[in-house]
């Protein structure tokens, strides 16, 4: 999906990148594109490091403490040709992940793109047992979370000036959102 989606040189934020697994797999697969992870603890910012140390040269930058739920994080971090985001916003609040989504797009070079990947509601309903049982369990320990809907995540994208180029059913009931950036995105 990433290979064909991804653009193919610039800069690419990965969002929580978590151990650092993925991310040197992107850069191994993906090597015109430099690839900046993230996350927002030292355990997991120093798994990045130790898994980026088996990526090509040049290939990941050191990682950077990053909350992307914070508003503002744009204003410093920006011009990306590609932000991913896997695996998070079903862990936190709506209003997190619309400011998420806000500054991501803020944060994307005009035409940049954003891909969002994960579990999500269809039409407000979970896809299987396993996943209702799953979003149950993460809303009974955090209510502000959850599962978000669909139809939802493109409404609040839209509104912050990215445009849905592609939506594509994954494996394990995810869905992978690809977003562009507007030429009007401010």
């Amino acid at each position: 999906m990433l290979r064909t989606h991804a653009p193919t040189s610039g800069t690419a934020l990965e969002i929580a990148s978590g151990t650092g697994q993925h991310v040197t797999h992107f850069a191994t697969h993906l090597p015109g594109l430099t690839w900046q992870p993230t996350d927002v603890t030292q355990d997991r910012l120093a798994s990045i490091a130790a898994w980026s140390a088996d990526a090509p040269d040049g290939a990941i930058r050191p990682p950077l403490r990053l909350d992307a739920t914070q508003p503002g994080w744009s204003a410093t971090h920006n011009g990306f040709a590609l932000i991913l985001l896997v695996n998070l916003l079903h862990l936190i609040s709506t209003e997190a992940a619309r400011t998420l989504i806000a500054e991501a797009a803020r944060a994307l070079a005009p035409e940049g793109r954003f891909i969002v990947y994960g579990p999500f509601l269809r039409d407000g309903r979970a896809t299987s047992d396993g996943d209702a049982r799953f979003d149950a369990a993460i809303r009974a320990d955090h209510p502000d979370a959850g599962y978000k809907n669909d139809a939802d995540m493109l409404r609040w994208t839209g509104e912050s000036g990215l445009d849905l180029i592609a939506r594509t059913e994954m494996p394990a009931n995810n869905l992978a959102l690809v977003l562009v950036r507007s030429k009007d995105c401010s």
